[in-house]
């Protein structure tokens, strides 16, 4: 029993070793708390990986759609004082179903009244009787003063039953069943029309690159997209923006969350206003007022932004305001590649390739930021005026040293001249 108690002993113990071993082993899971950044750097290298790939996520979508929902709206009432609006913005089997129940409504309410009337006339207590003159010819019960209802609020009228000129309140029933009806299909048809002519639809044939670049153009770096439209209608009008989406912290601490800022893509020289005839490729100049000033390209990955652009103009057959929109965050911003082109001269006419749209290819980039590639210009620029007025300045020195020597050689030679004359004499 002593030795089968000293195994049982023996047994736990390498359990409780190898358990202890394995929870020395198993990878522990760190959560991230607000670390200073020197704590941050000092994280390991699988955690920092982790981080990366993380998901990011949009401000705006890639279909145009803002991620973003409203909550806790407890002033409600609002939406009702633009019932129209409302109307408008819901979605079509909410719309239908809303359109289909308010003529129902409207056609049970009157046919209601209706009825009431032939009851509290009698009508219903004389129907076999031909002496009797009814409010409504033909009426004998609900369902035929629904009907009847119906046919007065649509204009139908299949002449079977007719309101009598024995009825004063028929008829004021009957005007008020006209004036309503008419607003009442004022009202919904307008919402269906507007609902249908919207130009939501027209902005799914207005394409936006999948990645944006960052490359050189004209001995400067620039980050470029390309649009496109898919119609032979033009979009008249067109004008393009973009916005940088990033969080950012004040001087005095304040946390600004989503903070926007604007993205100059031509607005002062009037490249933002395209003719949209072909997809054109959309350029923003990394300068000193770009948000991309001190980006370089291993930075990049780092930061967590997102670029919206918004594509606006006038539909060409109806005449309405059309925008497009999409966006990109930083795992789709491509670090030195350019656009593949995609319009070729036919016999005739010019031809886009579609296929060839999203696709780029790589070209040389320098990996600096401008900000830094601005600098090293500057450098280079300044030994180079700093050797030129040094060597301009030397020159000056030459000359005057030989004027100088030429002078004390002129002097020299007129005392030699002097003692040769008076030796002579």
């Amino acid at each position: 029993m002593v030795t089968m108690a000293k195994l049982t002993e023996s047994m736990t113990n390498v359990l409780e070793g190898d358990s202890m071993e394995q929870d020395v082993e198993s990878p522990v899971t760190i959560h991230q708390p607000k670390l200073p950044k020197q704590a941050r750097d000092d994280l390991p290298k699988h955690i920092s990986r982790d981080r990366a790939k993380r998901k990011i996520q949009r401000y705006v979508r890639k279909d145009g759609k803002c991620n973003v929902h409203h909550g806790n709206v407890r002033e409600t009432y609002r939406y009702l004082t633009d019932i129209f609006t409302t109307l408008v913005d819901l979605k079509w089997r909410f719309n239908l179903l809303i359109f289909v129940m308010v003529y129902t409504v409207t056609w049970l309410f009157f046919g209601m009244i209706w009825w009431l009337i032939a009851y509290i006339r009698g009508d219903m207590d004389h129907i076999e009787d031909p002496t009797w003159t009814p409010c409504v010819t033909n009426l004998n019960g609900f369902v035929s003063a629904f009907l009847f209802s119906i046919e007065t609020e649509t204009t139908i009228g299949y002449g079977y039953r007719v309101i009598t000129d024995k009825c004063p309140e028929g008829i004021i029933l009957l005007l008020v069943q006209s004036v309503l009806g008419s607003i009442v299909n004022a009202f919904m048809v307008g919402c269906m029309f507007v609902k249908i002519s919207q130009p939501k639809k027209r902005a799914e044939t207005l394409v936006f690159s999948t990645h944006a670049v960052i490359s050189m153009r004209d001995g400067k770096l620039c980050l470029m997209f390309r649009v496109g439209d898919l119609r032979n209608s033009h979009i008249v009008e067109a004008s393009i923006r973009a916005k940088l989406i990033k969080s950012k912290q004040t001087t005095e601490g304040e946390f600004i969350p989503l903070n926007q800022t604007d993205i100059n893509v031509g607005y002062y020289t009037g490249d933002d206003r395209l003719f949209l005839v072909s997809p054109l490729i959309i350029s923003h100049e990394i300068n000193q007022q770009s948000p991309f000033w001190e980006i370089s390209k291993a930075q990049l990955p780092k930061e967590e932004l997102e670029i919206v652009v918004i594509l606006e103009g006038m539909v060409e057959a109806t005449g309405m305001t059309c925008q497009a929109r999409s966006s990109y965050v930083t795992s789709e911003i491509l670090w030195g590649y350019r656009f593949t082109p995609v319009l070729t001269l036919e016999d005739g006419f010019y031809e886009v390739d579609y296929n060839s749209f999203h696709e780029t290819y790589e070209t040389s980039t320098p990996s600096l930021s401008a900000k830094e590639l601005a600098e090293l210009s500057n450098r280079a620029e300044l030994p180079l005026s700093w050797s030129v007025s040094s060597k301009l300045n030397h020159h000056a020195e030459l000359e005057t040293e030989e004027e100088k020597n030429h002078e004390e050689q002129t002097e020299r030679n007129g005392d030699v001249t002097k003692l040769e004359n008076e030796s002579k004499v």
